[in-house]
């Protein structure tokens, strides 16, 4: 086993001083690793020299993980404080008390009394079952809303309060979210989860984050080859099957997947890849601590950005929802609930209403603002 000195991996510095590596190991499964798996490999992470994981509750392993934590810290591989460890409320669990009850589950699954950093995985509360299909939709599931979701954010504020997390963060968020929601918060995120690899690289995001003091943590870094089927697409590109790409791991002689690494933490964003292979995994923490890219390769990963968006979050949908492109804001504003009209009662109009045309000025009022 190749050991990496975790005081050699980059850190980055978050607005309270704190120190964040800048390679994590992220503990997604993706429908096709179980707990036993995903928590082998925090165990060989551990041992190799990883000091960040990235968790969540929808992952259905933090008992598993909490295991490994508490072993590692039992035989001395590895002391609590030198760990930073996230993880993620589930959109289940927005309403009023219950991000409370869900970070005491993680913590006392983890085996930990506080975290580092825990996110609101998305930034609405439309739950769905695992394993479900790309058409799954759930009944219950609404847009977002700047009031809904600051209610989240104050139970949030709450645990680091109440010293449960040291920070707290968004994730799956979009600039014009953020402009709402920021100048409301009293505790600021710390970090913002968002998906990065050299087909999206959301530059506008990701300098939007980084000029407000805001670390930028990025999932799918290689362009998730291995993500659940309900995420994947026709139109969709493979990052590492890139010409570009191969020709500049050929020049370092490595695999395109640790140049995606490289990259993304040259350009200043902390990638959180995950893998079941030691050789996989071990590689994408080493290849940050030697044999950067030159300045012409970057320009050439830069200029491969094809917006090509692979978690489109089709499952999040709600009801009047065109597409998953409602989800992410492209216009430039918020995109809120479409109410069909035709479902309303005719009867609630007179006819002198309808006839100075206030029946189309209050479809417009409720596609707009409700």
């Amino acid at each position: 086993m190749t050991m990496i000195d975790p005081a050699i991996v980059p850190q980055r510095t978050l607005y309270t001083g704190a120190k964040m590596p800048a390679v994590g190991m992220g503990t997604f499964g993706s429908d096709h690793a179980d707990a036993d798996a995903v928590s082998a490999s925090v165990a060989g992470a551990l041992r190799v020299g990883y000091r960040s994981f990235d968790c969540a509750a929808c992952y259905g392993n933090e008992d598993m993980i909490g295991k490994i934590f508490a072993d590692a810290f039992a035989e001395g591989i590895v002391k609590r404080e030198e760990l930073f460890i996230a993880s993620k409320v589930w959109n289940d669990m927005h309403g009023d008390g219950d991000v409370l009850i869900a970070c005491a589950k993680t913590l006392k699954d983890l085996k930990l009394d506080y975290l580092d950093m825990y996110y609101v995985h998305w930034p609405f509360p439309n739950y769905h079952a695992p394993h479900c299909d790309v058409d799954s939709r759930n009944p219950d599931s609404k847009p977002f809303t700047v009031e809904r979701f600051m209610k989240t954010w104050r139970q949030m504020e709450r645990l680091v309060d109440m010293g449960l997390t040291k920070h707290i963060g968004m994730s799956n968020m979009t600039i014009p979210k953020l402009e709402a929601v920021l100048p409301l918060c009293r505790i600021k995120p710390a970090a913002i989860e968002m998906e990065l690899h050299p087909c999206f690289q959301q530059p506008e995001l990701f300098d939007y984050c980084r000029a407000h003091g805001i670390e930028v943590v990025g999932f799918c870094p290689i362009g998730s080859p291995e993500r659940p089927e309900r995420d994947k697409m026709p139109e969709d590109i493979a990052d590492i099957e890139l010409p570009e790409l191969k020709a500049i791991a050929a020049a370092h002689g490595v695999h395109p997947a640790v140049i995606c690494i490289k990259w993304a933490v040259q350009r200043g964003a902390s990638p959180i890849p995950f893998s079941l292979k030691e050789k996989n995994y071990t590689m994408n923490l080493k290849c940050v601590t030697e044999d950067p890219l030159t300045e012409e390769e970057m320009e050439t990963i830069r200029s491969l950005d094809k917006n090509n968006r692979l978690i489109k979050g089709h499952v999040f949908l709600w009801e009047g929802a065109k597409d998953w492109h409602d989800l992410w804001d492209e216009d430039g504003v918020i995109v809120k609930i479409m109410v069909i009209i035709s479902k309303l009662p005719l009867n609630i109009f007179t006819q002198q209403q309808k006839a100075a045309g206030v029946y189309n000025s209050i479809t417009l009022q409720l596609f707009c603002y409700q």
